[in-house]
């Protein structure tokens, strides 16, 4: 049994765990009656076995953590200005304005005049 975390790295399922805690148990020397020690130590041991199998059966039933809910932002303020009113009077007669031209008196000499120009 194998299985995939959410982090994409391979997990033992609690069969394989058990398959290996019977082949360690099995491995061990045989404890003696009058040998205290050898039963101790091997009692120790299966139980640290048992402990890690049970520890990875509940590990392997977890159910990965959900993922993050995503919040949209809120909608961004817009503000609408109303366009400014802009009112164009129709004309009224022609524009004038005064200009200055030059005048010739003679061939070597001129005046400035002011003349009105409408248009």
């Amino acid at each position: 049994m194998r299985a995939l975390t959410s982090y994409g790295l391979p997990r033992l399922g609690a069969g394989a765990a058990l398959v290996a805690a019977l082949f360690v148990t099995a491995a061990a020397p045989q404890a003696q009656a009058r040998d205290n020690v050898g039963a101790a130590i091997i009692g120790g041991a299966a139980a640290g076995v048992l402990g890690g199998v049970a520890a990875g059966a509940i590990m392997n039933g977890m159910q990965p953590p959900p993922p993050p809910v995503y919040a949209a932002p809120p909608p961004r303020r817009v503000y609408v200005e109303e366009p400014e009113t802009v009112i164009v009077r129709p004309r009224r007669g022609p524009i004038c304005h005064f200009e200055r031209r030059k005048v010739w008196l003679d061939d070597e000499s001129f005046t400035y005049k002011r003349v009105e120009v409408c248009e």
